[in-house]
């Protein structure tokens, strides 16, 4: 979106009609639609416009005119600056209500079909500390909102805004070093993290020791525009069975330093179970081709889903909201009507999660997933539990499942495939569609994607139902079910 002309004029009492799929609200003046961030539907909102497309405006709010019914107070200090959770200013009730709604308009929108409606969203009990794994960065600078800016400034009555005090202090305060979450859009600034309400808190405690041991022995922090730095970043990760697992990136290698901030970890929080580290000097963040070095304590960490216990390594995928999981799993095994005679082919797989979960109820599951150390996890998992009918594959699925595979492990009664964002490549959808299982039941963290390949699927195979399971609370993001039937 290129940038608003200067002269665009400000749109007053504009009122917000609904929410967008990517979280913003939506209003309309004179004929085109307006995307405002952070409001909720029934807000009215002075706005001034900062992006202008064709009959498409983007604004930011200036004065709240009416407060919706619908709306409520955020719990966290950092709302509306990490953009980790951009709908905490709406009623859980009305969350739930628009993920419903962008199910079924994305799903009709894009595919073109006929679909039925979607079930009710079928939201969790707990709406907060709910993930089991969060990823912080570390950067020699701090992001600072207006607001902070203003803070500043009134800590100098009489000074002017340019006087050399004012901008020392700001120059100062943009220089602290920070440890937290990207600024949506900007990949080299970052939000300062004091309480993070998606994890335990716990997390915290963790996050912050590291923050203020670094301070106080002068660690450096990784600038990722001048490639240089120690600390990069962090990833916490806990299960409902109480294990933690810490794993520190580190953006030198600095073997003194790694030494003495890992056993400072190990000495404050004995209670960690796997204290893990990463050297990633790559120019990117990514870190899953580069070696895990363990510490202390053990290369994995152990979660439950329904009755099956599950080993979860540092690379591994796993669902970051473990109670909403297993509802997400008790759709999939009620949408697959197992009887005990069915093989089962599990595409993505992961760890296994899925197929484990469903192997009671099945003759013989098939798990395929590109992760080579989320395959090996699930073999792990398989033998953990006990079961022996069970296989895993690792490789691109459109390589893997070929004919000679199908050959192999047998045509598949019931297909189920759980894709990324991206949804799936076309010839693995050409390959379902070639391999005409009974059941398709299809699982989605992106209602876009998803019907995308709904239309594709098609060909062969009747959508009979929808159902929508809210994974993330206070966001945007909704994972779908659909149950594929294939056409006589």
């Amino acid at each position: 979106m290129r940038r608003a002309r200067k002269t665009h004029p400000p749109i007053q009492n504009l009122e917000i009609i609904d929410a967008a799929s990517d979280g913003r609200g939506v209003g309309r003046s004179e004929g085109q639609v307006v995307f405002v961030p952070y409001t909720a539907p029934g807000d009215v909102v002075n706005v001034r416009i900062v992006g202008v497309k064709k009959k498409m405006l983007e604004g930011k709010v200036t004065e709240l005119v009416t407060p919706s019914p619908n709306r409520t107070t955020p719990v966290c200090q950092h709302f509306g600056v990490c953009g980790g959770c951009k709908w905490q200013h709406m009623e859980y009730s009305t969350q739930k209500a628009a993920k419903e709604k962008q199910v079924n308009d994305v799903l009709t929108r894009i595919s073109g079909l006929s679909l039925p409606t979607s079930n009710p969203l079928l939201g969790p009990d707990h709406v907060w500390n709910y993930r089991n794994k969060m990823v912080y960065t570390f950067a020699p600078g701090r992001w600072l909102t207006d607001d902070m800016l203003k803070d500043i400034k009134a800590g100098f009555s009489g000074e002017e805004d340019q006087s050399d005090a004012v901008q020392q202090a700001i120059h100062a305060a943009k220089s602290a070093p920070s440890v937290g979450f990207h600024v949506p859009g900007r990949f080299d600034s970052v939000v300062h993290i004091e309480k993070c309400h998606l994890q335990d808190a716990f997390a915290d405690e963790i996050r912050l020791f590291l923050h203020h041991f670094a301070q106080e022995n002068e660690l450096t922090y990784h600038d990722i525009r001048a490639h240089q730095g120690f600390l990069r970043n962090v990833m916490i990760r806990n299960t409902r069975l109480g294990e933690w697992m810490v794993m520190v990136v580190f953006g030198e290698n600095q073997p003194e330093n790694i030494e003495k901030v890992m056993k400072a970890l190990e000495a404050k929080f004995p209670s960690i179970h796997s204290l893990l580290y990463i050297i990633n000097e790559k120019m990117n963040d990514s870190y899953d081709d580069q070696p895990v070095h363990v510490h202390a304590g053990k290369d994995y960490i152990e979660e439950t889903l329904g009755d099956f216990r599950f080993r979860i390594s540092p690379k591994s995928f796993f669902q970051t909201n473990t109670r909403q999981a297993e509802v997400l799993y008790e759709v999939v095994k009620r949408m697959a009507g197992l009887t005990g005679n069915e093989v089962i082919y599990d595409l993505y797989g992961g760890t296994g999660s899925i197929g484990i979960f469903l192997s009671k109820e099945a003759k013989r599951f098939v798990g395929v997933e590109y992760v080579q150390d989320a395959v090996d996890d699930a073999w792990k998992n398989a033998a953990l539990n006990g079961i022996e009918h069970g296989s895993f594959f690792a490789g691109d699925m459109k390589d893997v499942l070929n004919d000679e595979f199908l050959a192999s492990h047998g045509k598949p009664d019931v297909l189920i495939t759980d894709p990324p964002r991206t949804g799936m490549h076309v010839d693995v959808v050409n390959k379902i569609l070639e391999i005409e299982a009974e059941k398709v039941v299809y699982v989605s963290c992106n209602p876009a994607t998803q019907a995308r390949d709904l239309e594709l699927l098609a060909q062969k195979y009747a959508v009979v139902e929808l159902q929508p399971v809210d994974l993330f609370p206070h966001t945007h993001h909704v994972e779908n079910v659909a149950l594929l039937i294939l056409k006589k």
